[in-house]
């Protein structure tokens, strides 16, 4: 299935054009029972940022079922709302849809998604599912199926929709999922009709104004003016053939392609604006020597600065936007996840987290082999390439044949080798790095056309590329490399150790297994936390508890009424992905002192509940645990990423850590993909559209917490549902401004022996 998108994410400093917000859109489901319409709904909603409505028959009318009338009223209310709307029901005939096409006239974009899989597999879910919303299950289930199936009459564009997308088995509804859940409320899709199975089908509209022969009005295509084009995410064989001209596709989606990141704006730190403008510049000065290929510029953030910067600079320069745009997508699955085949992607060799450490993992243990052999260091503006053999996941999954690490300058003075804010060395420095990487793109490119042209029979190296007879300018480059590779060996100033590069993020692989490795560079901002760990007599006014070990203050922004941080006082602990098995007896220590607040809080206000845990990946530099009231009374909540991270997997319950820790030495990170999850009440786990009616609703909610949570410890409260001896053992604590009555105290000291739920 093709899912042929036109979605802008990228928002340009203001310029008079600013995009205004797209309209709502009515996504009609069609499908018979069993076919998954409100799995798709709950998975769309879930990963969206969208404000989104799901309106089921089944449920409508105060959780039983109700009538299309009921449907058609909460749908016109929730699009008044500015939601958009899935409408969850079987809508099998042209009559049964007719009305929702209605809803909220012109101001609206009216979809399908057709989730067209067979009657058997509709029947077995069925009958098989229990609890269902609306109690069709069992042999009923099977009935209600079959007298269904003569009725279902496919939609088509002609009773009034924008866009159909046909959805034949799991993966075209994966993709029809991830095309929906990765809309923003700026975001629009194009129209026409997408994987449908007929021969005679209509060819897709989506695909020829890709082709730039026809938009929707039937007028002939022009060239996009932004530098960011629409990408078809798939074609299937049958899409393909549909077309008149399918060798011209085929074509499309092999011209070769580097898809770079931003060197050194991230972990390095380099100004933006400047960067910016070093890109463009450089794009603009290779543009004319690739031929046919194509420069892009990627970045996982939809926020991202610095692809709204280069966007605006290279479309005031009128550079090709066919030859060169940016995109938005995780550099290991570009095509796999967003449909753009590139054959070489770059590597910014500046750390072991980020993007390089993505690379390493993506890739596997090949590249870092090939890395090896290829070259030991990297000097600062300076390339190598690395082809990547078959055997490599990254070229068997995305097509890509080459991996080109290259070296930005650093203005970090939390990594190796600072400039210091020097950006005359520093521009020159990243200039060098986008020349040297282009010249391997070239490099490549060249290549690839002498080696379709002139095969001399030899066997093809693993990346894919044959060598050949070099020009005056590959010799040239040769030369430079060869020179580049004796300066190394003697280069004692700025150099990244490659191997070192490889090994640190293939270990972390090992070391996290399933988890995103999250080593990542921190902002002056986010440095408090070090600065107070580490130099405590500076912030004796917030320190509540010191000991050799830790330390005990209040969160600045509390996100509850009792809000702690218990700081590690170990130098290079940043955070959770730091800690190994040595640190269990830290890790334990925190948590006793941790709970020892708990408890007094609870001496305090026995309606509180505590829970103790960590963030997967933390906004704030030096490793910290949190103690949080649950009742989340705090005018400091305010977005969904502050529910979020203490109220899903985001958010790592202490007890759990140490016990991982202790079965097989490693822990399991959760990515921030959790934090755009939908907000739902902690205790009764109820959906709510915004903040303010979670906040409203929690503040009365009396629901007993979930099962997982009312076990091993997790939860910490007051006596009533199950009395133990709370024993919490810590180390010398030594006490700041006499915060607390404990001074001097023995080595291993039993602080509290009193009544107190922890629930098991």
């Amino acid at each position: 299935m093709m899912e042929s998108m036109e979605i802008d994410r990228e928002k340009a400093p203001s310029t008079g054009e600013e995009k205004k917000e797209t309209k709502p859109i009515v996504v009609v489901l069609v499908g018979l029972p069993g076919s998954g319409k409100s799995t798709f709904c709950d998975e769309v909603m879930r990963i969206s940022s969208r404000p989104w409505a799901r309106v089921c028959q089944d449920t409508i009318n105060n959780g039983k079922s109700g009538t299309k009338i009921q449907c058609l009223s909460v749908a016109a209310t929730a699009l008044k709302d500015g939601k958009s709307v899935f409408i969850d029901r079987c809508n099998i005939d042209r009559e049964q849809r007719a009305d929702f096409l209605k809803l909220g006239g012109q101001q609206t974009e009216k979809h399908a998604v057709v989730l067209d899989h067979p009657a058997k597999l509709c029947i077995s879910r069925s009958v098989k599912r229990t609890g269902h919303e609306g109690n069709l299950q069992g042999g009923k289930a099977a009935a209600v199926v079959n007298q269904m199936v003569p009725k279902k009459e496919l939609p088509k564009l002609s009773e009034g929709f924008d866009r159909i997308t046909f959805c034949h088995d799991e993966r075209d509804v994966k993709e029809a999922v991830n095309v929906y859940g990765s809309l923003s409320p700026l975001d629009s899709l194009q129209s026409g009709c997408f994987g449908q199975k007929k021969s005679d089908a209509k060819i897709q509209l989506g695909i020829m104004k890709f082709l730039k022969k026809v938009d929707p009005s039937g007028k002939a295509g022009s060239e996009p003016t932004v530098c960011q084009k629409s990408i078809p995410n798939e074609l299937s064989v049958g899409e393909i053939l549909s077309c008149r001209e399918p060798k011209w596709i085929l074509e499309l989606l092999s011209i070769p392609t580097l898809a770079f990141p931003s060197i050194s704006t991230a972990d390095f730190q380099f100004n933006l604006e400047k960067a910016s403008d070093i890109i463009v510049e450089k794009v603009e000065e290779f543009i004319s020597r690739i031929g046919k290929a194509r420069l892009v510029l990627v970045d996982l953030s939809q926020g991202s600065k610095i692809l709204s910067l280069v966007k605006t600079k290279a479309a005031h320069k009128n550079i090709d936007s066919n030859k060169f745009f940016t995109f938005v997508g995780d550099i290991t699955r570009l095509h796999s996840q967003r449909g753009l085949h590139c054959n070489v992607i770059a590597n910014a060799a500046n750390w072991r987290g980020g993007v390089n450490a993505a690379i390493f993992k993506a890739a596997g243990s090949a590249l870092e082999i090939a890395t090896k052999e290829k070259a030991v260091s990297l000097s600062p503006g300076k390339s190598v390439i690395v082809p990547l053999s078959s055997s490599s996941p990254l070229f068997a999954r995305e097509g890509v044949t080459h991996v080109i690490h290259v070296l930005g300058p650093n203005m970090n003075p939390m990594r190796p080798d600072c400039l210091k804010d020097d950006y005359v060395q520093g521009c020159k420095i990243l200039r060098e790095a986008y020349s040297s990487l282009f010249e391997g793109f070239v490099s490549i490119v060249r290549s690839h056309g002498l080696a379709s042209m002139h095969n001399s029979g030899r066997p093809l190296e693993s990346g894919g590329f044959q060598e050949v007879i070099p020009t005056n300018d590959d010799q040239k480059a040769k030369r430079e490399a060869d020179y580049e590779s004796e300066k190394n060996k003697k280069y004692k100033g700025l150099r990244r150790d490659l191997k070192s590069c490889a090994s640190n993020s293939m270990d972390e692989e090992k070391i996290q297994d399933k988890s995103v490795n999250m080593t990542k560079s921190w902002a002056s901002w986010a440095q408090a936390l070090h600065d107070v760990a580490m130099h405590p007599n500076k912030h004796k006014s917030v320190v509540l508890e010191i000991s050799d070990d830790v330390l005990v203050m209040n969160d600045a922004y509390p996100k509850a009424q009792r809000h702690l941080l218990v700081l590690a006082r170990v130098d290079g602990l940043d955070s959770i992905a730091d800690i190994r098995r040595e640190h269990i007896p830290l890790l334990k220590t925190m948590h006793a002192v941790g709970l020892k607040w708990a408890v007094k809080f609870l001496n305090e206000n026995k309606s509180l509940s505590f829970r103790l845990g960590y963030h997967s990946v933390p906004s704030m530099r030096q490793l910290h645990l949190h103690v949080i009231s649950q009742d989340f009374d705090s005018n400091h909540l305010k977005n969904k990423k502050h529910w979020n991270s203490f109220t899903t997997p985001f958010f790592l319950d202490s007890v759990d850590l140490i016990k991982e820790l202790e079965d097989v030495g490693r822990v399991t990170l959760k990515d921030d993909k959790c934090l755009a999850m939908e907000l739902r009440c902690h205790r009764c786990r109820s959906a709510h559209p915004n903040i303010p009616r979670l906040k409203a609703h929690i503040s009365s909610c009396q629901a007993t917490f979930s099962a997982d949570l009312l076990q091993n410890g997790r939860l910490v409260s007051s006596p009533g549902v199950k009395d133990v001896l709370a024993w919490v053992y810590v180390g010398t604590i030594q006490n700041v401004d006499n915060a607390l009555p404990y001074h001097n105290l023995s080595s291993y000291l039993l602080i509290f022996l009193m009544p107190i739920a922890i629930v098991a």
